[in-house]
């Protein structure tokens, strides 16, 4: 019995039309990524497992997709049954991972290749990461990343930049969003302000959490850390605190203005909403408090945007880190990026139908093959649509006319070009328009020209 083929889960194949899709969003985050001045740079797929671990927390540690070394990794290895515990095993086992994202990756690009690179640097990456996640809707094992970073400047001119990145984008895209902004120092003065200082860590990853799980869960997760309970009800009217974005800065300075960390972040935050205000916006941005992102490494600004008209979680993100290459042997090099989620862009899209119903990528023309003389006449014809920058095909053979009608049809080729010998005798071809049905007689000479005004 032959197997049945599969894929892993969290994992997919794309067809065509797909792809078509897929493209079309990555082509729009790229021009705007370029109007900007960004540039792009690749890193492999694997990377070391010692330039992933520590970089995420202890939760991202866990979905890192480690890869097995090659060979009989454990023949010179003690096999006493004391040294066969997992922590001793992992090293001989396992050297490399599937990278998790792609800022870690970028920030040992920029150390290895710190003599080759002009600072600011300011770098896009589209490629795919992976998490060892369970598989849920908007949620994959296997999904693409498209990042812009700048390293090597401390101005929040850059945190603006890449919200009006965000403003063009979704602009382009046709989707109205909501950018939500806080500042892990305004997190850090709240943790202080609560009398709870060293668990500013155990505090972010359980706000981050209060969307998907709710507000008793978050309390119940904190007290669970040993966050006392007075420390908790302190924190209440904070993640609910009502106001605009510069009214909740107002009330955040009495509470957290007096130390120097939580001071820093409203200066920080205050800064950057009056960049916000004179640039003309199209997508609404406001202060949340409730804003936590879970990563470690972020230090100043974080970022997340969401659709107003379709159910997804965060469809992009990014923060401010301002010591992520000193990892890595290089310290004191800042740094803000952030990241569009095109696959939950593309079930936002998708759900609120905004995919163009034609593309660049798809074939515009088709010719019907009507034998070999035929053939001859329309393959010049062919030529000259594309280089004028029309896509076209010719059917491969001399096939029934009804099944060359149908694969035009099931390929949403727009419009198909018929030349059998009587047009070929009096120099003029028929266009059929395969959406109306409507078919147009076109002299040869002025076909180019024709199929050019048509499908401009």
């Amino acid at each position: 019995m032959a197997q049945k083929p599969s894929i892993p889960k969290g994992t997919r194949d794309f067809g065509p039309q797909v792809m078509v899709r897929r493209n079309y969003i990555f082509d729009t985050i790229r021009t705007v990524f370029q109007r900007y001045g960004y540039q792009p740079i690749e890193t492999p797929a694997m990377e070391q497992l010692s330039t992933l671990l520590g970089k995420y927390g202890e939760e991202g540690d866990k979905l890192l997709f480690r890869i097995l070394n090659s060979g009989d990794f454990l023949s010179a290895y003690d096999k006493n049954p004391e040294h066969l515990e997992a922590s001793n095993l992992l090293p001989h086992i396992s050297e490399k991972g599937l990278r998790y994202d792609l800022t870690v990756p970028f920030a040992r690009f920029v150390v290895q290749y710190r003599n080759d690179i002009v600072f600011p640097f300011k770098r896009y990456q589209i490629q795919p990461v992976w998490r060892a996640d369970r598989p849920q809707k908007g949620r994959y094992r296997e999904f693409y990343q498209c990042d812009a970073d700048v390293v090597g400047s401390d101005a929040l001119l850059n945190e603006a930049e890449l919200v009006q990145i965000v403003n063009d984008v979704f602009k382009k895209l046709g989707v109205r969003v909501v950018v939500k902004i806080n500042n892990r120092k305004i997190l850090a003065g709240i943790a202080n302000y609560i009398g709870s200082p060293e668990s500013i860590t155990d505090i972010t990853v359980a706000i981050d959490k209060l969307d998907k799980i709710g507000i008793e869960s978050v309390n119940q997760e904190l007290a669970e850390k040993g966050i006392s309970n007075e420390a908790i009800e302190k924190l209440q009217p904070v993640l609910f605190m009502k106001g605009n974005s510069h009214e909740k800065m107002a009330q955040m300075a009495q509470l957290i203005g007096g130390n120097d960390i939580g001071a820093k972040g409203l200066s920080e935050m205050k800064t950057l909403f009056e960049y916000l205000d004179h640039m003309s916006l199209d997508v609404e941005y406001e202060l949340d408090l409730t804003l936590a992102r879970g990563l470690n490494y972020y230090t100043g600004a974080i970022f997340e945007v969401k659709a107003l008209d379709a159910q997804m979680g965060s469809i992009c993100g990014g923060g401010r880190y301002d010591d992520l290459t000193g990892i890595f042997g290089m310290p004191g090099v800042s740094g803000v990026g952030i990241s569009f989620g095109a696959d939950r862009i593309y079930d936002v899209l998708l759900e609120l139908n905004l995919f163009p119903e034609t593309s660049s990528q798809s074939t515009t023309v088709l010719f019907v093959n009507f034998g070999s003389q035929e053939e001859k006449f329309c393959l010049p014809l062919l030529a000259a649509l594309r280089s004028a920058g029309i896509n076209a095909e010719i059917f491969p053979e001399a096939d029934k006319m009804k099944k060359q009608m149908k694969y035009a049809d099931l390929k949403k080729i727009p419009f198909v070009i018929l030349a059998g010998e009587s047009e070929i005798q009096s120099g003029f071809v028929f266009v059929k328009n395969m959406l109306t049905g409507e078919q147009i007689s076109v002299g040869v000479t002025g076909l180019v020209d024709f199929m050019i005004q048509t499908v401009a």
